[in-house]
């Protein structure tokens, strides 16, 4: 018998050593009841979200930098296991729309992009557990023109 997938990923992320991540105090709360709101209908992606907000470093929300991943960021990364870019806005559940580019934080690449610089990258697992790596490549913050640089 195999491993669910959400215990692979969980035990193959493991095995990874992940870049540091910030996130607003506030945030990063509101986010930690998400997740275990949520574990009963998205266990993988809220114990991957809980994950990251246990190892995540917090500051007062006005002292985060500007190229950090915050929820309703604009994202662009890379997925350099398919060569593929992507932007998208991070944004809380009820709010997601792909049509849109609208991804939730409860989603694995959501919970991979949370607390994420411009220029950082990640092996992070998708929906089947597998690893890929995703490179910020640039952040922009709500009502923001400098685009995270």
């Amino acid at each position: 018998m195999t491993a669910p997938a959400t215990d692979v990923a969980r035990r193959d992320s493991a095995r990874v050593v992940r870049p540091p991540i910030l996130l607003g105090e506030s945030e990063a709360d509101a986010l930690y009841e998400l997740a275990l709101a949520w574990r009963s209908r998205h266990p993988h992606s809220a114990a991957l979200l809980l994950d990251e907000l246990e190892r995540a470093a917090t500051l007062p929300a006005g002292e985060l930098p500007p190229d950090v991943v915050t929820m309703r960021s604009q994202v662009v990364f890379l997925d350099r296991a398919g060569g593929e870019r992507h932007a998208v806005e991070l944004v809380y559940p009820g709010e997601a729309d792909l049509a849109r580019g609208r991804v939730s934080v409860l989603t694995p690449i959501g919970a991979g992009l949370i607390g994420m610089h411009r220029g950082g990258a990640i092996d992070w697992p998708n929906r089947r557990g597998a690893l890929r790596r995703l490179e910020i490549v640039e952040v922009v913050q709500p009502g923001r023109e400098d685009r995270g640089r």
